[in-house]
């Protein structure tokens, strides 16, 4: 179970991907409960478990708010990493169970949400990274659905274009990553013969470059996480 741990970790920190695909509409009380959960990501539980309760406050509220419940999502997923790490196996894993099917319910409640499903995408594409395969291909499943389904937002707005190099970068590259984890290299090479085109002399295309002439680093698991996801 170590390795789940760890996807666990890096989950947290990489979690600020749902920043760069989030809409600017946003609500203001959102933003300030995600900047409490956040604490995870520095070992401020106390902080994490203030926005957890906040947010259980809201869902009592709104319980069919959808953002609500991938952000509670979330939050359990991250309680379940803890706990992963402490040893304490068996309540981790119900927090890891309860933790998908409150995003699942939030996909099901609001699928054309980017919010929602761009959440749910990078929690699970992140976790997916080190954990076993037979857990990582479900979580790889459900995290192309969502990131497809951004695209397909973005694109048919329009918007898609006008998003910034890592906004673009970032899902982009989820996209070839979890299809060539899940077995489909020639669907990744679209996505990353799309990156060197799309966002010539980035990082993303030099790593989409390094994927398409085989070299070895690129098949590192840790290869193409997110970097610079605070930034935005």
């Amino acid at each position: 179970m170590k390795t789940i741990t760890t996807a666990l970790a890096a989950t947290l920190f990489l979690s600020g991907v749902i920043l760069a695909q989030r809409p600017p509409e946003v609500p203001a009380e959102l933003q300030a409960l995600r900047a409490d959960m956040f604490g995870a990501l520095t070992g401020d539980w106390e902080r994490f478990e203030r926005g957890m309760k906040t947010l259980e406050g809201m869902l009592a509220k709104n319980p069919m708010d959808p953002a609500l419940k991938v952000m509670w999502g979330t939050g359990l997923f991250a309680r379940s990493g803890e706990a992963f790490r402490k040893g304490d196996m068996g309540n981790a894993m119900k927090l890891w169970q309860s933790g998908l099917a409150e995003m699942g319910q939030a996909v099901e409640m609001a699928p054309e949400n980017i919010l929602v499903r761009a959440r749910r995408g990078v929690i699970l594409i992140s976790a997916s990274r080190d954990t076993p395969p037979e857990m990582a291909r479900p979580l790889l499943e459900s995290a192309i659905s969502d990131f497809e389904k951004v695209l397909e937002i973005r694109e048919r707005e329009n918007t898609f274009s006008q998003n910034s190099t890592h906004k673009r970068g970032e899902l982009l590259t989820s996209l070839a990553d979890g299809w060539n984890r899940m077995g489909n290299p020639e669907k990744a090479r679209g996505y990353f013969e799309r990156i060197t085109k799309d966002l010539k002399g980035t990082a993303y295309e030099e790593k989409a470059k390094a994927w398409l002439e085989g070299k070895a680093e690129s098949r590192d698991a840790a290869f193409f996480v997110c970097s610079g996801c605070h930034v935005e």
